[in-house]
Parts: C-alpha cells; sequence; structure tokens
C-alpha cells in the first residue's frame, strides 16, 4: 500500500513510488510520480 499526497492515479496508471518512513501502521511507500495514465476506451 502506498501513500498518495497530492496525485490522483487510478487504477492501472502507472506511478514511481518510493520507500519512506512509516506512514501508518501497512504504508511504507509514497507515489512520487504519474508516469502514464489509463487510456479509458469506454
Amino acid at each position: 500500500m502506498a501513500h498518495v499526497s497530492t496525485l490522483e492515479p487510478s487504477v492501472g496508471d502507472i506511478v514511481k513510488i518510493t520507500s519512506t518512513r512509516p506512514i501508518s501502521k501497512r504504508k511504507r511507500w509514497r507515489v512520487v510520480e504519474l508516469i502514464r495514465k489509463t487510456v479509458n476506451l469506454g
């Protein structure tokens, strides 16, 4: 599980994450960059 602060990724998006100090019991990763959005063809 990764912490997302300002970015708004959706399921299927490609993101860059980095390890960080524990934010909560399970969150040890933080989303740094949104690399590619998913194309919705529907």
